[in-house]
This record gives structure tokens, sequence and C-alpha cells, in this order.
């Protein structure tokens, strides 16, 4: 069977579902799919387009997840650095989607990023980013999945500003259960993953978007009938009332490139 969604992730996809059902379907290009969670909400719901990853086994594993949409010429992946090859992809995107990214970027590459999405997307197109929020929430498993940054609502505007975009939309996510279960979380990841510290940071961050902690990263298959939809919707409309709580462990935005495009 599958493996269990962590509750923070079943939150997080839940509000992005609902946002998208307001989006007509086009062509997207993700940014560190990960796992490819959102890669299969997307496709699921009647999108196509790219993926780019840094790291040889998460490309391996989304080829194999995603082999019938591939062979159908509904997805791309690629083992490749969006910022330098993004610009090859033929013709324009609606969508630019990232999630767990752009914390790992330095100030240089967080404007390339910027950069290069604002040349693929169309007119009318839109960015979607997920990162992680709350400064004051640091802890090890920034160091362990080599983190530079967390953001706040007025350091996502001040990008936004400055590279020439200008934000649609932004909502805390995960609040208060990411928060609740932030201590469990940091023992976990001390305990399973204390040893990745040793490792340079960017073998950090391409391993994660493959981690394998038991209760952080997933659930056993046997918790799905509590961990889904149906029984997180109460804590859904939770997070959708919290949406402006400066504490949220995760900040969910949407932007586009601003002078009329």
């Amino acid at each position: 069977m599958i493996k269990g969604l962590p509750p923070g992730t079943i939150l997080q996809l839940m509000y992005l579902r609902e946002r998208l059902a307001a989006v007509p379907p086009g062509r997207f290009v993700e940014i560190g799919p990960g796992a490819g969670h959102i890669t299969s909400l997307l496709l699921e719901s009647g999108w196509t387009g790219d993926a780019f990853d840094l790291e040889a086994q998460t490309v391996d594993g989304l080829r194999q997840r995603f082999h019938e949409a591939i062979e159908a010429n509904r997805l791309r992946v690629h083992q490749a650095d969006f910022v330098t090859h993004g610009e090859q992809l033929v013709g324009a995107v609606d969508l630019v989607i990232s999630c767990m990214v752009m914390e790992h970027l330095d100030d240089a590459q967080e404007a390339a990023f910027m950069d290069t999405s604002a040349q693929l997307l169309r007119p009318d197109g839109r960015m979607i980013g997920l990162v992680p929020g709350s400064p004051a929430a640091w802890g090890i498993e920034d160091d362990i999945a080599g983190h530079l940054r967390r953001y706040t609502r007025p350091a996502l505007d001040a990008l936004a500003r400055r590279t020439g975009w200008r934000l649609l939309h932004t909502s805390g996510l995960t609040y208060p259960v990411s928060n609740l279960l932030l201590p469990v979380s940091n023992w976990l990841v001390t305990r399973h993953e204390k040893n990745k510290l040793a490792l340079p940071v960017l073998d950090r961050t391409k391993q994660s978007g493959r981690r394998q902690v038991r209760f952080k990263t997933h659930f056993p298959s046997l918790l799905n009938g509590v961990l889904n939809d149906i029984t997180m919707r109460p804590l859904h409309w939770l997070q959708k009332g919290a949406a402006s709580a400066e504490a949220a462990l995760v900040l969910y935005f949407e932007a586009q490139p601003a002078g009329g495009r």
C-alpha cells in the first residue's frame, strides 16, 4: 500500500487543491517535486507539464510513479537545475510551482529563480510557492535539509518587489497542528537524521526530497483511515481561520510578474 501522508502535508494539499479548483488546467513547471504529491494533484486535476529535480534517485522515483503520464506525454521529468535549464522549455507555462525549494537558494539564486520563472510564464500565469515560515521556529530540521532561511510575509513581499513581482495572495498553513507536533518532529529528526549534518549543504538539499522518517515524512498505511481529507477537514477549516498567524510553519503564496505581464 502507499505510505500515509503526514498531517501537515495533507493540510497543504487540501489548501492547494482548493486554490487550483478556481484555475483552468493548463501547463505547469514544478521545481523540487520530491515524492510527487503535488505532481499527482496537478495531473489528477488535468494539468500537463515538466518537473525539475537535482537528485537522480528522486527523479528515478518520479519516473516510476508517473510512468503512465510520461508515456502519455502529460509529464516530463528532468534531472537538472531549473534556474540554468528552465529557459530551455519550449513555449510558455500557466503555472510555476514549488514546495520547500526557495529556502535552499542563496540570495543570487533566489533572484535568478524568480527571473527564470517570470520569463516562462504566460501574461496571465502565476507562481505558487510553499516555503517554511516563522523564523523563530528554526530548528534541526532546517539544518538537516540545508535551509538558508525561513520566510515572513514582509520578506516575501520584499522579495517580490525587488525582483519585479507582485503578491496576489498569502496564507499561513498547518497552524496550529504542525506547531503542536514540532517538538516530536524535532526529536524524530534528531534521532534518525542527525548524521546528515556532516554532509555538505548541497548534498543535504538534494536528499531533502526523499527523506524517510517514520511518523515524520510518512505514516503507516494502516493510518490512512485516520489521516485523510475527510477526517482532516475540521483542521483544514482551522488552518484557514488562522491564515494570518505569524507562527504558521508554512507560508503559501501566489504571485505574478509586475509591469502588466
